[in-house]
């Protein structure tokens, strides 16, 4: 659910905001936001897998929680352009994204389904 959009900066907005919440076996799939970039908030629930990837490089997984000492991250920018795909570790997570510029729809590509990184 889109919780915010800043209006101040035109149509767009300088930032979006929403949050939403994945189950057990959900993914989040492949996806990209091309000329914004995205920062990942965790609120609730277990850790959750982040996957992100620019076209040429490796694959970056991280682990979006509470836990620091055991490497997790409250919270991790995904820049511009770069594909993402996250799922919930235990039975849910609830979390939340900040989009900036603010996110639009036509900035928006969704992968085909079985869709993967090509690892370089």
């Amino acid at each position: 659910a889109e919780t915010f959009r800043d209006g101040t900066g035109g149509a767009r907005g300088h930032s979006t905001a929403i949050y939403f919440l994945l189950e057990e076996h959900q993914v989040s799939a492949w996806h990209r936001v091309k000329d914004a970039a995205e920062v990942w908030h965790f609120h609730a629930g277990a850790p959750l897998a982040l996957s992100m990837w620019e076209e040429g490089s490796a694959l970056v997984e991280q682990v979006l929680g509470i836990d620091l000492a055991a490497g997790e991250r409250p919270q991790i920018v995904v820049p511009a352009g770069w594909w993402q795909s996250a799922r919930s570790l235990g039975e849910w997570t609830l979390v939340g994204c900040t989009v900036a510029p603010g996110f639009e729809f036509a900035a928006f590509e969704l992968a085909e389904p079985g869709w993967q990184p090509k690892q370089p």
